[in-house]
């Protein structure tokens, strides 16, 4: 399937900028061929405001939405091998996990479908007039969630499907009754020209305007701050570094109207080693987070950075890991980028007095690969807290192990810590119980507490919260994964007094979609 490098511009190719690059694969380190056009700001402003017409003019259907929704998983799946082929050669990212990778995108694309279509998403709430209620009369009250118009995504570096193009803030905000316009990321822009050929196919079949999608490349901010400058754009949805997300936000917060963004950017992850856990299961516990920290190179929001415990009782969790992390070999980094940025963290953690490199990958890294060593540091809890920066994220395949004195050392870095994706306390029983008042100081710290399993890999399902509280994103009411992800795209609208035929099916009294609403304080899918 031949490549062309163009923006997708309202699903028509567009090449009209100068300003062209192209991809360094980490698996040769040599240019792949395709040069790729960076978008103009006529093509983003052509962009956005197609979709904001289309939003304005025809709005689709749930049922013309999960179509698409379900179409597009198809259309992923017909493109076979290329699609992962031209992953791996992209990112380095193994096969299988492309494979793993590509069902969840396909599988999330489905959840969505089905939530827009039963419809109870739209949280309706009806109080019906009471007439001769005194003092005052009660008028007829009714309000619904509906979609807050043209949407800006931003592709993830390290996940080319899951948290790309076609990815979770994709299929959330088409879900919504959003139009979409994805800011393609430049470490994978093959890729996502790949799945943009598929969103573009599936909208065709589904008779979907195709201004509702776009997909423009850019490697410069220029490209980034001009889409989330532009006054049609509503709201936002990004995952990367903090660096990047906090400009964006920054961006969107001093614009003549302020929009929200929704950014991911990322956690160290705590993992609290209890001591009878560590006692009596330290081989279990040290290869689980051995295995986690190696994971994708390390390459994963939810990747175990920080690793905390009782000196005396984690003595054997350290040896495991130790032994592990000497015994890999140099994983290959999503690209040149990435791999020096972990570089130059690991140098800014071994230049802090008294943290050590307790294990570090036995093999040197292929020089012509974007190979990196896994290391495993270590401290104390003294020393990490009085240096903030031991607990700023390293993105890669390391660990820093803190050990401790007491209890309330355990207590003082989890009150220390910033806020979190995730925190994971390895415990029995009677550790939970016994150290409850952690547990509680952790639940104010993070989005997801999670108890004898490490923190890597996010279930895609309705009751999964991924975010967390600054600087692990920027709004902790939110999640950018599971069918929760769809409120980030909507915002609530308010009828009084509408007669009926004026109201959306979704608050008329017949209830003919019949979803779920509350009416008069119950919760039913009767109709009035």
């Amino acid at each position: 399937m031949p490549l062309h490098g163009k923006n997708f511009v309202a699903s028509e190719l567009s090449s009209e900028g100068k300003q062209t690059f192209q991809v360094i694969s980490p698996n040769t380190n040599e240019a792949l061929p395709t040069v790729f056009h960076e978008a103009t700001a006529a093509e983003i402003d052509r962009a956005v405001s197609r979709a904001d017409e289309a939003f304005r003019s025809s709005p689709p259907g749930a049922e013309q939405i999960a179509a698409v929704l379900n179409g597009i998983a198809d259309e992923i799946m017909a493109l076979g091998a290329t699609l992962l082929e031209q992953a791996h050669a992209e990112t380095a990212i193994p096969m299988p996990r492309l494979e793993a990778e590509r069902g969840r995108t396909v599988n999330q694309l489905k959840m969505f479908a089905e939530v827009s279509r039963e419809g109870s998403w739209v949280d309706a709430r009806i109080d019906t007039a009471i007439p001769d209620r005194k003092p005052l009369p009660k008028p007829d009250v009714r309000r619904m969630l509906i979609p807050i118009g043209p949407v800006v995504v931003f592709g993830a570096s390290n996940l080319p499907l899951a948290f790309s193009v076609s990815g979770g803030d994709t299929a959330s905000a088409l879900a919504s009754g959003c139009p979409v316009i994805v800011k393609a990321h430049p470490a994978h822009p093959a890729t996502s020209e790949l799945v943009a050929g598929a969103i573009a196919s599936a909208m065709k079949k589904a008779g979907l305007p195709s201004a509702w999608f776009s997909m423009l490349h850019g490697r410069s901010p220029e490209v980034s701050i001009t889409l989330v400058k532009h006054p049609l754009v509503k709201a936002v949805g990004f995952t990367g570094s903090l660096r990047a997300g906090r400009a964006i936000y920054d961006a969107a917060a001093q614009r003549p109207e302020p929009i929200p963004v929704y950014a991911e950017m990322g956690s160290v992850n705590p993992v609290f080693i209890l001591p009878n856990a560590a006692k009596t299961s330290a081989a279990k516990i040290g290869e689980a987070l051995g295995g986690s920290i190696l994971l994708s190179a390390g390459q994963f929001c939810t990747n175990p950075g920080l690793l905390i415990g009782v000196d005396d009782a984690i003595r054997d969790v350290r040896a495991k890991l130790a032994e592990i992390i000497g015994q890999s070999t140099p994983p290959s980094m999503l690209n040149p980028g990435i791999r020096d940025n972990y570089e130059k963290g690991s140098k800014r953690l071994t230049g802090v007095g008294n943290v050590q490199v307790l294990a570090q990958s036995g093999a040197s890294p292929d020089e012509k690969k974007t190979q990196a060593v896994a290391r495993l540091f270590s401290t104390d809890s003294g020393t990490f807290l009085a240096h903030h920066e031991i607990g700023e994220e390293v993105f890669g395949p390391s660990s820093v192990l803190v050990s401790c004195g007491s209890k309330k050392d355990l207590e003082a870095i989890a009150t220390n810590l910033s806020g979190q994706l995730t925190a994971t306390v390895f415990g029995t029983d009677e550790d939970v119980k016994e150290y409850a008042n952690l547990i509680s100081i952790l639940r104010r710290k993070v989005g997801r507490l999670i108890c004898n399993s490490p923190p890597t890999g996010v279930e895609v399902c309705p009751s999964m919260n991924h975010g967390g509280p600054y600087p692990a994103t920027t709004d902790v009411r939110t999640t950018s994964v599971g069918t929760a992800a769809i409120f980030r795209f909507a915002r609530p609208i308010c009828y009084q007094g509408f007669p009926q035929d004026a109201l959306p099916q979704e608050l008329r009294n017949d209830n003919p979609r019949g979803i779920w609403r509350m009416v008069n304080g119950k919760v039913t899918r009767d109709a009035i």
